[in-house]
């Protein structure tokens, strides 16, 4: 059985975030770097909903994690 595989527009979407390209990239841009000392789910910026979901799908070890990575990765190295 194959793993469920998401985009990025799918995790926004479920985080109840703009999914488009030009609302995936503002979010960035705005919250963008995130300290390395501060977690991806402890980011003060996460809704108490949001975090209750990228903490429960992290704990469950989700399909998600890979969308989890990339937005961490995005987050931390914001595009120049």
């Amino acid at each position: 059985m194959e793993a469920p595989t998401h985009n990025f527009s799918e995790l926004f979407k479920q985080l109840g975030l703009p999914d488009d390209p030009v609302g995936i990239d503002q979010f960035i841009t705005s919250h963008s770097p995130l300290k390395s000392d501060i977690k991806l789910v402890d980011a003060p910026f996460w809704s108490e909903p949001q975090r209750t979901f990228l903490r429960d799908s992290i704990n469950e070890d989700a399909d998600w994690a890979l969308m989890f990575d990339q937005l961490n990765e995005a987050l931390r190295h914001p595009k120049k």
